[in-house]
């Protein structure tokens, strides 16, 4: 038997999902960064028209599954690699459909599960997820049953969780071993955390308006005496890992998460009991995705960045922190109600690095995307919207309490800036539909990139002003006389 080891444990990620009741103003939202292992592969945002796919085939250039097309394919956004020579990670988007799709959140089958059903070597993995389900769908839960069955019949060479979400619903799928997977309905008035670990606990088999599964999961665990508690079905427990690997790079995440908007909660940030869902003290905004998101244990101990915080080094350098030199871009999918199904999606992206760049959002109703968001060569260029916020990083880094305040108040007024656009915009377009809408919705968007592009270029000259003249090189005219 091959054994298939596919991803490094570098190359991972941090997902958030809240419910429509759980939200301020109403929404669903589902949001996930996505990192690289060296931190320099470029994205892209893109828009994908509606095109008939009768008769194609995809074919992965990354493990070279061919999976038969089903035809028609609806218009969606995605945030796809630039170079595609090792597949298309489209990772996430919005269709014209208004549901959201974020592939994927990379986690681990344990040891035993694998003896039983290993990873498939050219299976449905994350550079395809995306590509082959959201342009197929009108529903999260229909995103839920394709991808399923996809999984099922061709298997899975990685560990996933996968998030979904529509005007009513928000669903995480997660697949276990090489066929096996499971999905669970968000409950509206929670939200959820997901770090690089399995998270759905209890399934209710006898509850399909919030549980899916595979078609063989109960008898393959019960074949195999793959449970350890019979009287329950707690997937994280039987496909799980729950190492001590876990317990330092996965487990504090989804503890800072929910120290933010559970605080009376009393959890270790090790601790592997964590639960996934849970109850808000409050209403969840845009802007506290955005934090979580853009977060590294800030006001705690382990703050790798504040030199002056009450935590030793030993602490600073004790867990992973979401917001760290390998980011690439993180969305934040929100589909809205109370507002027209025109104007309802709006993808939320930071590229670069989360805790210096601003989100900037776009209506997923358009034609096409930033001509800047659409360019990203393996070389720098500050005309790319990811080299742009990437060279940022740079920037600030070696600064960051000489800069910090200056980039805290450039992504604030960048978001206040995002939020008046999106309520002029909507104003603007009430009344338009069809291709009168789109294209009222595209050049907001175009306006929208622009204006944050010439803010982050502004910093980004002030910035470096800054540095040349704090250089401890300087030498001045007479200092020695």
């Amino acid at each position: 038997m091959k054994i298939v080891v596919k991803k490094s444990p570098n190359s991972d990620c941090t997902a958030m999902l809240v419910g429509k009741n759980a939200s301020m103003d109403g929404s669903t939202m589902i949001a996930r960064d996505e990192d690289g292992h060296d931190g320099v592969k470029p994205k892209l945002f893109v828009t994908y028209p509606a095109t008939d796919n009768t008769g194609k085939t995809f074919v992965s250039t990354y493990n070279g599954v061919e999976v038969p097309l089903p035809g028609k394919a609806c218009r969606y956004t995605a945030t796809p690699n630039a170079d595609q020579s090792d597949g298309i990670w489209d990772e996430q988007g919005i269709n014209e459909y208004n549901v959201g799709m974020s592939a994927t959140e990379t986690e681990f089958t344990n040891a035993r599960v694998l003896g039983y059903d290993p990873l498939v070597e050219a299976g449905i993995d994350e550079d395809a997820m995306v590509t082959l389900v959201l342009p197929y769908i009108k529903s999260a839960r229909e995103g839920v049953a394709r991808l399923g069955a996809l999984v099922e019949k061709y298997g899975t060479g990685e560990t996933n969780g996968i998030a979904f979400n529509d005007h009513d619903e928000v669903w995480y799928f997660e697949t276990g071993g090489g066929h096996q997977w499971v999905a669970v309905r968000i409950p509206d008035d929670c939200y959820a955390i997901a770090p690089n670990i399995m998270c759905i606990e209890d399934i209710k088999f006898d509850d399909p308006d919030n549980y899916m599964y595979a078609t063989t999961i109960k008898d393959f665990v019960a074949e195999n005496h793959l449970n350890p508690n019979p009287d329950t079905f707690n997937f994280r427990n039987i496909f799980g890992t729950k190492d001590e690997a876990d317990a330092y790079y996965n487990t504090p995440r989804s503890w800072y998460g929910q120290k933010l908007f559970t605080p009376d909660l009393e959890q270790e940030p090790t601790s592997q009991e964590i639960p996934f869902c849970q109850h808000a003290n409050r209403k969840i905004a845009v802007e506290d995705v955005e934090f979580f998101l853009s977060s590294h244990y800030n006001g705690t101990p382990y703050d790798p960045f504040d030199t002056y915080a009450s935590g030793t080094e030993k602490e600073q350098s004790r867990f992973r922190s979401i917001a760290l030199d390998r980011n690439h871009c993180a969305c934040i999918l929100q589909i809205r109600n109370g507002v027209p199904a025109e104007v309802a999606g709006i993808q939320w992206i930071n590229l670069g690095f989360y805790a210096y760049s601003p989100f900037v959002p776009f209506y997923t109703n358009n034609n096409e995307t930033p001509a800047n968001y659409q360019i990203a060569d393996e070389d720098v260029s500050l005309n790319s919207a990811y080299w742009l916020y990437k060279s940022l990083q740079v920037v600030v880094e070696p600064h960051y309490h000489q800069f910090i305040n200056q980039v805290n108040e450039y992504r604030d007024n960048a978001q206040s800036y995002a939020l008046g656009q999106i309520k002029a915009t909507d104003a603007a377009v009430a009344g338009q539909t069809g291709a009168a809408a789109t294209a009222a919705l595209t050049a907001a968007n175009l306006a929208t990139a622009a204006a944050v592009t010439k803010q982050t270029e502004k910093l980004l000259s002030d910035l470096v002003k800054q540095t040349l003249l704090s250089s401890k090189y300087r030498w001045d005219r007479g200092q020695n006389l």
